[in-house]
């Protein structure tokens, strides 16, 4: 199709809160002043290629456009690409156009409701003039149309920039913590190249992980069981190192009881490193990368699971993720006692959040309770394993959910509402009883949903004998294929 008649075609398939979104997300491209003159998409598109933005043999701005307002069809029926292939293609450095502060700016305006945005107006009136936020238009028009224009005006009056973000997460704060969310995941990509470079809490930094602990060997070729490995039922795992085993291990938790007043009794976590050796010591043998962080505040947590989501793990085949920590309901603790929601740490992931690791196992370990109840056994056998006395329970933890997304695997270390258990000298009954299953099972080829399996069995046999408690762990997954972790 003739160049000028694509963009006619696709002009003519936009609607006009279309229209306003290309409008603002081009404004580092074409100015606000010469944007006041465009009326229709046809306009915008001359402009952009007065600006060398679009070629007919380069049209990787438009798919780009199509593709942050989500408007998939016209990239797929008149462009001939698809969701995936951008993905892929925004995540190499420097292809991306639209800057990463205005696609924030948009997904906000996308994700607020016409009784939120009538709050954020209501905060703002000091700030910004009444007519510009009084205009009749804007009772009938829509929501996210509105919005963009307060983001506009609020730039103007320097309420807005990309190193300027107080002002709205003020706001967001008191309308919607999701929206507040959303930015401080922004804050947090945006210090990830600082923070790779200096380090963050005394942690390795991702480059010497990199230049440390990345072998540069090939895939093996070697046959038998791990050559089936290939077959389309079973996921690939074959690349050296298969991909990053990331363990989050707190010990210490001075500082939550020293600035949290509701957790002044909150233990120190005794035990947890015999977890973190072990954890090390098997998925080294699995040819996994290991990079440890231990004793992290919340936002650290956060920072460090922001800086692996960014990383490329395009020639990795896993990822795996072990939080080792206290916590409660839908969160773990940072040693200073904040909260980090684990359905935020885990839905990094996704596809459309690291398409690096799209269409691969994405797989988690979580040590921590999911409840204060003890859970009662009946006794059908009597070589129930005896511990020492000093077992101890993890501080409250319920996990939401597994992002509804394909090729997530979830090792709970117990069951909705019960407590799991940690020896204070050998580790935890379940992250023991996993990398001891772990490194029996692997070398025979046998799928981890199998080996939780054994897990179960064995960690439903021990015994807590003070309080005659029990424990069952519960894996949940999306894995569309079986997942085998070779040795070879």
């Amino acid at each position: 199709m003739d160049f000028h008649k694509l963009l006619y075609t696709i002009s003519e398939a936009l609607a006009t809160e279309d229209l306003v979104a290309l409008k603002f997300l081009s404004l580092e491209h074409i100015p606000l002043r010469k944007q006041e003159g465009i009326r229709d998409p046809e306009a915008l598109f001359l402009a952009l290629e007065e600006k060398g933005m679009m070629e007919e043999d380069n049209l990787s701005f438009l798919k780009e456009l199509l593709f942050r307002i989500n408007r998939i069809d016209l990239l797929t029926d008149k462009l001939s690409s698809s969701r995936e292939e951008m993905e892929r293609e925004l995540q190499i450095p420097g292809r991306a156009k639209v800057s990463q502060f205005r696609y924030l700016l948009f997904q906000l305006s996308e994700n607020i409701t016409t009784d939120e945005l009538k709050s954020l107006k209501f905060l703002l009136m000091k700030e910004l003039p009444k007519c510009k936020l009084d205009n009749e238009i804007e009772i009938d028009f829509l929501i996210a149309q509105t919005l963009i224009n307060v983001f506009i005006e609020m730039e103007k009056k320097g309420l807005l920039a990309e190193e300027n973000l107080e002002t709205l997460k003020t706001i967001c704060e008191k309308i919607d913590k999701s929206l507040l969310k959303k930015i401080e995941e922004y804050e947090s990509e945006r210090n990830v190249e600082m923070y790779i470079t200096e380090g963050h809490g005394g942690q390795t930094g991702v480059s010497e992980v990199q230049d440390s602990l990345w072998p540069s060997q090939t895939a093996s070729d070697s046959p038998g069981i791990h050559g089936e490995i290939q077959q389309l039922d079973m996921y690939k795992m074959s690349s050296q190192p298969r991909g990053i085993c990331l363990i989050l291990n707190n010990h210490d938790f001075t500082k939550a009881r020293s600035e949290v007043p509701k957790l002044q009794n909150i233990k120190d976590r005794n035990g947890t490193d015999a977890d973190a050796a072990a954890l090390k010591k098997v998925f080294t043998k699995l040819h996994f990368e290991i990079a440890e962080h231990k004793n992290l505040t919340a936002q650290e947590i956060r920072h460090t699971v922001h800086l692996y989501r960014s990383m490329d793990h395009q020639d990795r085949d896993c990822f795996v993720c072990c939080i080792l920590s206290h916590g409660d309901k839908g969160i773990v603790f940072g040693t200073d006692g904040q909260e980090t929601s684990i359905q935020e740490l885990t839905t990094s992931f996704t596809g459309m959040n690291c398409p690096s690791l799209a269409g691969k196992p994405k797989v988690f370990f979580i040590q921590a309770c999911q409840g204060d109840t003890f859970q009662k056994g009946v006794h059908i056998e009597t070589d129930s394993t005896e511990l020492d006395s000093s077992v101890e329970a993890d501080a409250r933890f319920q996990l939401e959910c597994i992002p509804d997304e394909a090729d997530f695997l979830l090792g709970m270390a117990t069951m909705k509402d019960f407590v799991s258990y940690r020896s204070t000298t050998q580790g935890t009954w379940y992250i023991q009883s996993l990398c001891e299953h772990l490194e029996k099972s692997c070398p025979r080829g046998e799928d981890i949903l199998s080996i939780l399996t054994a897990v179960n069995r064995e960690v439903s046999r021990k015994n807590d004998r003070l309080n005659q408690g029990k424990q069952m762990p519960q894996p949940s997954f999306t894995l569309r294929k079986k997942l085998i972790f070779p040795i070879n």
